[in-house]
């Protein structure tokens, strides 16, 4: 399946989650279906959080902002 058929099929179940539910149900459901889908990509081991964890957490090397800003 291609990344544009996929993506109607998402959007056609987007919609007729909307209809059906309301609006804030349809983004739920979509929120569900991507975190499906994240949960997935760990499984398999397309993700690996280990390294994403290093990406998130600065470097021992870099200098660390002050949360307060310096008014001059």
């Amino acid at each position: 399946m291609e990344t544009s058929q996929f993506a109607a099929i998402l959007g056609l179940a987007f919609v007729a989650a909307w209809i059906g539910f309301g609006f804030g149900e349809a983004v739920l459901c979509l929120l569900g279906a991507g975190l499906a889908y994240g949960a997935a990509l760990v499984a398999r081991g397309e993700v690996d959080l280990g390294e994403m964890q290093d990406r998130l957490r600065p470097s021992a090397g870099a200098p660390r902002r002050s949360a307060r800003a310096r008014v001059r």
